[in-house]
Order: C-alpha cells, then structure tokens, then sequence
C-alpha cells in the first residue's frame, strides 16, 4: 500500500487505457468517413452522404470523449512523474506540444466543418475539411507516437551538464525508425477497430432489417477496410515491428517468446505457461525454427534467451507480458481469418443473408479493443523495468513529494469518474445508432441553418 512507484504507474495505466478507447476509433473511422464522403461528391448519391453523416457523429462523440481523457495523462506528467519529466521534459516535450499546437488545433478545427458544415461549405471544401480531420488526427498520433518511440529507443539525445537529456538532433528524434514502424502499425491497428465497428453496426441493422441500403453500404466497407488493414497489421508492419524489438529490446522479445535458453534454430510458441521460477515454458506448443526466421530471417539464427541478460534488466512481469502479446497475436490471426471469410462470402452474394456470420461480425468489435491493449501493455512492460530504455529506470521517475495515498485517492476518483463518461458515451452511441443514419440528415441541415 505505501509503494508510491506501483499507484502512479497503475494510475498510468489504467487513464492511458481507458483514454486510447476513443482515439483509436477516431484514427480508424477518419480515413472511412473520407471514403464515403469522396463517393458522395463523385456520385451524388445520398447513400453516401447519410453514410458520412452518420459516422461523422459518432467520430464527434468519440473526439469529445478522447479529449476530456487524455488532458490527466498530461498532468501526471508533473505530478506522479516530475522525476522523470525533469530528466527528459526537454525532449518529449517537444513532439507533446507539437501534438498540441499543430495537429490537435488542425483536427480540432476542422471537425466543426466536418460534422456541421456541410450546408454552409461548398461540397469540395467540405470534403477537403473531411481530409483535414482525418490528417490532424493521424499527426496527433504520430506526435505521440515518437514520443513514446524515444522512450522504446532514445536517439537524437545528449546529457546536458546537469545530467538531463538535451536533444542533439530534431531530425534523428522525429525520424526515430522505431516511431516510423511503430506508427504503421499502430495506425493500422485503429484502421482495424474502425473497420470492426462499421462492419458491426452494418451487420446489426441488417440482421433487424433496419436501413438495409445504409447497412449493405456498412458491411462492404468495413469487411474490406478490415481485411486490408487485418493484413497490413501482421505484416509488414507487425513483421517490421517485430525485427526491431529483436534487434535494440532481445530481452524483451526472449520475455515476449517465454525463450529462457539461448539457442539457435529457435522455436515460436504458440501456447505456453511460463514457468519464471524454473526458467522455462510448460505445456508448450511450437514450431521449431520460426522465431528465428521472424526475428531474423534465417531459420538458424541464434535468438537470446533470458538467461543472456542480468535479472535486473529482465521485464519486471514476464507472465503478463507473454500473455499480452499472444492474446494480440492470436487475435490478430483470428480477425484475418474472420474477414477473409466475410469477404468471401460477400464477394459470392451471400453475406446478408448468412446470419451466424453477421451475428460474429457484430458482436466482435470489442475484440480489436482487446487487442490494442494487449499490444500496448506488450510493448510497455516490454520496456521495463526502465522508463527510457538503458536510460533512465522506471523507479527512479516517479515523484518524491507525492505519496501513495494521494496517488491511490486520485486513482479512486478517475475509477468514478469514468464510469460515468463510460456510461454516457454508451448512451449517447446507442441513441445515435437506433436513430440510424437517416436521423444524422437532419443535424447537418440543422447545423448549416443556424
């Protein structure tokens, strides 16, 4: 109860969770909205327009949310975490006001334009306002995304005399390779969850035989989006990401993999306990050499175990970091073989009427969700026990003058505090989505009258 480093690093993870909810919809509905929106000022035809309309508000509705969660992560910065924003502050602070002043002010004003512009907009500025959203909101991620990239691998940095962090090169800090391949994927990711909520709510009007040409539109876009984008995520993105732990985090891949002894010719496991205490992986099923060929591309390369490195240096919670990171693979292979079969069946003419297959389809949006967060819990506690990798430790960043029960009281208040945003946002979601597209014509007609 008195360990100040375990509240503050709890109260982290619990707000930064519970934040990314709502902007990985955000980042994977802009590019779809952008999709129906460009269909309607080719075409002209108001399917696509009552499409964007509606997908507009519910990316409102998650922006709105996204907002008010993520401005607490900033303050524990100062507060749980002054340490370590003293140590570092000159350089993550960077990317964290660009994030501020130039992509969240672009997302920010144009998504007025967006969702109520319409009738006041000529329809090409509108659609180019539509652009602007969906930019701002991928620039906000890459912002933030290279600074987490920094922390995963510092480059572009110097120790001042003081014994703080100075950037060196703002060149080799936003064009961390880390944060390159980290941000493909990651977006790639959202595209994902994008993609499962459209087809979902596709497959939910469909199977109660309410707006079927809003619900065919719904289906088609969102099990393309979603088999693209499922692909996009295994590989090369997650291949690449893959080869980069390997190559600056081993520990963190042997920790990920359960791959206690170095060896050569390694193995991937694919269902595994492990066993700390004894040092190895019980109850496993593998395949002999592929590990090494992932992670190097050669089926006999050598792969580190734990025992390579220091115990001080291993991730501080090994079991949770392997389980989080087979629950994202093994997800992630599933939603491939999900939406490859409803594009299968799509492509034959069968999908809306194969309602076993609409039923999954509408009840595995949480999954993606699910997913994300076993791939940001992977690559964090992957990270551990240091705050900056080979940098600066994760206990030595916590604050000195904030206590575990002032921590623990606050943790408390944002535990109540969003449940009732959670229960406001699903209420708000579920009014919009029985009301249906059609309802959103009226709002846009409304808001370019006032």
């Amino acid at each position: 109860m008195e360990d100040t480093l375990f509240w503050s690093r709890l109260q982290f993870g619990f707000t930064v969770t519970y934040h990314y909810i709502f902007p990985q919809l955000t980042m994977g509905l802009a590019w779809i909205i952008v999709y129906f929106r460009w269909k309607y000022l080719r075409s002209g035809d108001e399917r696509f327009g009552e499409a964007a309309r509606f997908w507009a508000h519910i990316f409102g509705i998650n922006f709105a949310l996204g907002v008010v969660t993520g401005i607490p992560m900033e303050f524990q910065f100062g507060t749980n975490w002054a340490t370590f924003s003293k140590f570092s502050g000159s350089i993550i602070g960077q990317t964290l006001a660009m994030e501020g002043l130039f992509a969240f002010f672009l997302e920010s004003a144009m998504i007025g334009a967006m969702v109520w512009g319409e009738k006041r907009l000529e329809p090409r500025k509108h659609f180019i306002a539509t652009i602007g959203v969906a930019l701002g909101s991928w620039l906000s991620g890459y912002f933030i995304l290279t600074t987490n990239a920094f922390m995963q691998h510092p480059v572009g940095d110097t120790i001042a005399a003081d014994g703080s962090l100075r950037l060196a090169s703002i060149s080799a800090y936003l064009l961390n390779p880390w944060a390159m391949v980290m941000f493909l994927h990651n977006q790639c990711a959202a595209l994902v969850t994008g993609s499962f909520v459209v087809a979902a709510v596709g497959a939910f009007y469909t199977l109660r035989g309410k707006h079927l040409e809003q619900a065919s539109l719904f289906l088609k876009a969102g099990t393309v989006a979603g088999l693209i984008s499922c692909l996009l995520v295994a590989f090369p993105t997650g291949d690449a990401q893959a080869k980069m732990v390997a190559r600056y985090q081993p520990v963190a891949l042997a920790a990920m993999e359960g791959h206690f002894k170095t060896s050569a010719s390694t193995e991937l496991n694919f269902i595994g306990q492990p066993n700390v205490h004894e040092r190895r992986l019980d109850n496993a099923m593998y395949m002999p050499g592929l590990l090494s060929m992932l992670a190097f591309g050669r089926m006999n390369a050598t792969v580190q175990g734990l025992d390579a490195f220091p115990a001080n240096q291993w991730p501080t919670n090994i079991e949770l970091l392997y389980y989080s990171f087979h629950i994202m693979a093994g997800l992630g292979t599933l939603f491939i073989l999900l939406m490859g079969l409803a594009n299968l069946q799509r492509w034959r003419g069968w999908l809306e009427q194969s309602r076993p297959l609409l039923w999954i389809l509408m009840l595995a949006f949480p999954f993606p969700y699910i997913a994300t967060t076993a791939g940001w819990m992977t690559a964090e506690l992957g990270r551990q026990p240091w705050l900056i990798f080979n940098l600066f430790r994760t206990g030595q960043g916590v604050s000195d003058v904030v206590s575990s029960g002032n921590v623990l009281f606050t943790l408390i208040g944002f535990c109540g505090l969003y449940f009732v945003l959670g229960i406001l946002y699903l209420f708000m979601i579920g009014r919009a989505v029985a009301k249906g597209p059609g309802h959103m014509v009226s709002i846009a007609h409304v808001g370019g009258a006032a």
